[in-house]
């Protein structure tokens, strides 16, 4: 189901029920600004959804692109920081 923002302002009570059927789209300016859905719907998308955390995002990133890494890093060890002769720090 697809409401305008208006709509949605005047006839919330009636938006909310809808949303416990299916999900509801709320339109403004002619585009999808936001989507209404249940309790019970959002906590089953909470469980499905895989938990990732920092550490493991980091580790998949520096597996990712290892080599450009190491390269960055043979360059800082031979020319240095660009720039950081004229840091005042």
């Amino acid at each position: 189901m697809i409401v305008t923002a208006t709509e949605a302002k005047n006839r919330f009570g009636y938006v909310l029920a809808q949303s416990k059927r299916g999900p509801v789209s709320v339109e403004k300016n002619g585009r999808i600004e936001a989507l209404l859905i249940s309790t019970e719907h959002y906590a089953q998308l909470q469980q499905a959804a895989p938990v990732v955390s920092v550490k493991q995002k980091q580790q998949a990133f520096n597996a990712t692109y290892k080599e450009w890494i190491d390269a960055q890093n043979k360059l800082v060890q031979e020319h240095g920081v660009f720039g950081d002769e004229y840091r005042v720090w």
